[in-house]
């Protein structure tokens, strides 16, 4: 009998999830106490499954259980295995009920509070039963999920070309950005502000080597200034607002965070001429995999939400 042969017969999907299961745990222990089977049992599992494929699947070391490079392989083509039972699920229970569902989406922090959170309001409203799962992280992360096949796709600005052939970028719009304070504020009173005036205000940005931070310095460079005088070094967009509603911070804003999904009248937009990049915001998915009818929905949305706010496209 072949080795395809053998594998197929001996192979089953429960034993795929056990070896994923002890990869991400590092141990045969903790693997059975998640899987509720005991430890001999995973043991036996994993031996088998070695028997069967005639290769080592897992080392040990001093981190723990790791896998070989064989078990990387078999781990990969398991991913893909389950992640296409999951959709195929998920078609046949759309088919049955097409308000219900699952989207995995995988989002930038300012687009998950903004246009994420704008369709996922419009969606709701007419699925009530569909379920959104949000993972908020930067672009090199999420990309690394999405391959992982742990999201969906992803809403993600494109600071540069996607060189992983694996992924194709749709745009949405072309993000803007502003510089923008507390309504409190005296500079929000002001009708017009040149940048010198504000290089020494407590300022609320990313981090200088980030992504963001760069374009921000750039822009600080062509008006033949320095980086600010950054009080707070921080991402997360709600943190930012908390600090801006005290009426003394200032911080660069990608302006769809100020339009979605409402308004935000606690923040103003000043009247500063620092010319900051567009930057490219839009969807990423895996060329060769179809993404589930729920998710369709939600892709679909997006672009609705894009152009009825009349965005640039490409």
């Amino acid at each position: 009998m072949e080795l395809i042969d053998r594998v197929a017969y001996r192979l089953k999907l429960r034993d795929l999830r056990l070896l994923e299961t002890v990869v991400q745990s590092r141990s045969m222990a903790r693997a059975a106490l998640q899987l509720n089977i005991s430890q001999p049992a995973v043991s036996k599992a994993i031996a088998e499954l070695e028997h069967v494929l005639g290769v080592r699947l897992l080392d040990r070391s001093r981190k723990g259980v790791e896998p070989t490079e064989y078990g990387r392989v078999l781990l990969d083509c398991g991913a893909t295995v389950l992640d296409n039972l999951r959709q195929g699920v998920q078609r046949i229970e759309f088919l049955a009920d097409p308000t219900a569902g699952e989207v995995r989406i995988g989002c930038h922090p300012f687009l998950a509070v903004s246009v994420v959170s704008a369709v996922i309001d419009r969606l709701a409203r007419r699925y009530p039963r569909i379920i959104f799962r949000l993972l908020i992280e930067e672009a090199v992360k999420l990309q690394h999920e999405l391959i992982a096949r742990n999201v969906d796709f992803l809403i993600t600005r494109r600071w540069s070309q996607i060189a992983d052939e694996r992924m194709s970028f749709e745009c949405l719009f072309d993000e803007s950005f502003v510089v923008v304070a507390g309504a409190q504020n005296p500079l929000a009173r002001r009708r017009r502000i040149s940048v010198l005036e504000l290089m020494d205000e407590p300022w609320v940005l990313p981090p200088p080597e980030s992504g963001f931070g760069t374009a921000v310095a750039t822009a600080f460079r062509s008006c033949g200034l320095d980086y600010p005088r950054v009080a707070v070094v921080t991402t997360p967009p709600e943190v930012r607002v908390s600090l801006l509603t005290t009426g003394r911070f200032l911080t660069i804003y990608p302006t769809s965070a100020l339009r979605f999904p409402t308004r935000r009248s606690e923040l103003r937009v000043l009247p500063v001429a620092l010319p900051l990049p567009r930057i490219p915001s839009g969807i990423v998915t895996l060329t060769q995999r179809a993404v589930t009818p729920a998710a369709s929905l939600f892709i679909e949305s997006a672009r609705e939400l894009a152009k009825s706010a009349q965005a640039p496209r490409r």
